[in-house]
C-alpha cells in the first residue's frame, strides 16, 4: 500500500512541477497587479480544491499520526522552533538574495496599494495566506513525509523541501524554497505534526505580503 502511495505521490509532484516550469516558459512572470485580479484568487481557489482532493484520494487508508493531524506534544516548544527556524531562515535567506535575487522572480508582489481593489487583494491574501499553507502543508510534509519516511527522517525532511521547491516553478527562487521546506520539515520532524507547519507558512506568507507593501 506505502509503494503505490509514494509512487501516487512522486507522479503527482511530477505533474505539478512539468506544469509550473511549463507555465513559466509559456507565459512568464504573472502581471504585477496580479494579487488584485479575482481571476487570480479564483483559479488558485480551484487548483487547491483539486489538488487537496488528490491528495486525499491518495491518502486513503492513512492513520491521522501517519499524515500528521495531530497536535504537537508541547506547543509552547513547538512555537519556540518555530522562532528559531524563523531567524534562520531569515538570515539564509538575505545571504541567498544578495546572490541569486530571488525575490524578483516570482512576481507577484504589487508595486502598491490600491485601496480600489481591496476586496480581490483581501480574497487573494486569503488564498496565500490560509488556503496555500494548509493544503501545500498536507501535501508535502502530510503525505509526502508519510510516504518518505519509511526511508529515514532525513530523506523525509530534504525529499518534500526538493519536491516543494520544485512545484513553484521557479529557478533563481529554487534554492530559498529549498532552505524553506527543510525548515518546514524539521519542524514537521520534531513536532511530529503538520499543524505548526501550517501557522509557520501562513505567517511567513503574510509577512511577505506585508513587506512587500513597505518598500
Amino acid at each position: 500500500m506505502t509503494r503505490g502511495k509514494l509512487i501516487a505521490w512522486l507522479v503527482l509532484v511530477g505533474i505539478l512541477t512539468a506544469l509550473a516550469y511549463a507555465s513559466r516558459i509559456a507565459g512568464g512572470k504573472p502581471p504585477r497587479d496580479a494579487l488584485y485580479q479575482y481571476s487570480l484568487a479564483i483559479s488558485g481557489l480551484l487548483e487547491y480544491a483539486v489538488l487537496l482532493g488528490i491528495v486525499y484520494w491518495i491518502s486513503r487508508g492513512l492513520s491521522r499520526g501517519t499524515m500528521g493531524l495531530t497536535a504537537p506534544s508541547s506547543w509552547p516548544r513547538a512555537l519556540g522552533l518555530m522562532v528559531a527556524l524563523l531567524i534562520g531562515i531569515v538570515i539564509a535567506e538575505q545571504i541567498l538574495e544578495a546572490i541569486l535575487h530571488a525575490a524578483r522572480e516570482q512576481g507577484l508582489e504589487p508595486t502598491h496599494w490600491d485601496s480600489g481593489r481591496a476586496a480581490p487583494f483581501a480574497l487573494n491574501a486569503f488564498v496565500v495566506v490560509v488556503i496555500a499553507p494548509i493544503v501545500e502543508e498536507l501535501t508535502f510534509r502530510g503525505l509526502g513525509f508519510a510516504v518518505l519516511r519509511p526511508f529515514g527522517s532525513a530523506v523525509a525532511v530534504v525529499g518534500t523541501a526538493a519536491a516543494f521547491a520544485a512545484v513553484h516553478g521557479l529557478v533563481d527562487g529554487f534554492l530559498p524554497l529549498l532552505v524553506f521546506g527543510l525548515a518546514i520539515g524539521f519542524l514537521r520532524l520534531r513536532t511530529d505534526s503538520v499543524y505548526p507547519g501550517m501557522l509557520f507558512h501562513g505567517f511567513f506568507n503574510a509577512t511577505a505580503l506585508a513587506i512587500a507593501f513597505a518598500h
